[in-house]
């Protein structure tokens, strides 16, 4: 069975660009969701190493899609080869089934490891000068929205999870987790 993988890390992004990439090979089964790729605790990933079998190839557009780490990938790919499932990446150009492409895949993931270490040290650097230099302003915060008492009633009834309740509201896990501490820290006295 021919299976593709697609993901996006927010909301705002748009899965469509992978999609049509992968629509040549004629997909039989998708998986797709928004997340970040940070963490392989994802559900549409291990729905989808637990549903492929022996003979079938996991279709990806890039590396970066599945895993941000050369460990995470390279477990991934373990995952799927103990399993007798190829792995083939449109923008590498690369199948897992030949040996070439075994090798190509560690190569390959270990650069890809390497460009966004650097890509978060000139990030990192970047901010560093602008908070120097006080134009720093940081990520806008989410307001809590005003459906969150409500939902988060119904989570603490554990009719909803976290990852619900973060899809309920259109936030991320670490936004969510954040308005939880505020919700249930104490109001702040007023300085009299």
């Amino acid at each position: 069975m021919k299976v593709a993988y697609v993901r996006v890390s927010t909301e705002e992004q748009n899965e469509a660009r992978q999609i049509e990439a992968l629509k040549k090979h004629s997909i039989e089964k998708w998986f797709t969701e928004k997340i970040s790729g940070k963490s392989m605790d994802r559900p549409q990933l291990q729905a989808m190493l637990d549903y492929v079998r022996e003979g079938d190839t996991v279709y990806i557009h890039d590396f970066s899609r599945l895993a941000r780490s050369t460990k995470d990938l390279l477990e991934i790919v373990e995952r799927l080869q103990s399993k007798g499932v190829h792995l083939v990446s449109n923008k590498e150009n690369l199948d897992t089934g030949t040996p070439t492409g075994k090798l190509m895949l560690t190569m390959i993931a270990a650069i890809n490891e390497f460009e966004r270490q650097n890509l978060l040290d000139r990030q990192r650097e970047r901010i560093a000068i602008a908070k120097r230099n006080g134009v720093y302003k940081g990520r806008k915060k989410v307001a809590m929205p005003d459906n969150f008492p409500a939902l988060y009633d119904r989570y603490t009834r554990r009719e909803l999870n976290k990852g619900q309740l973060a899809e309920a509201l259109h936030v991320t896990r670490p936004t969510l987790e954040r308005m939880i501490r505020e919700h249930l820290s104490p109001q702040k006295p007023e300085n009299l």
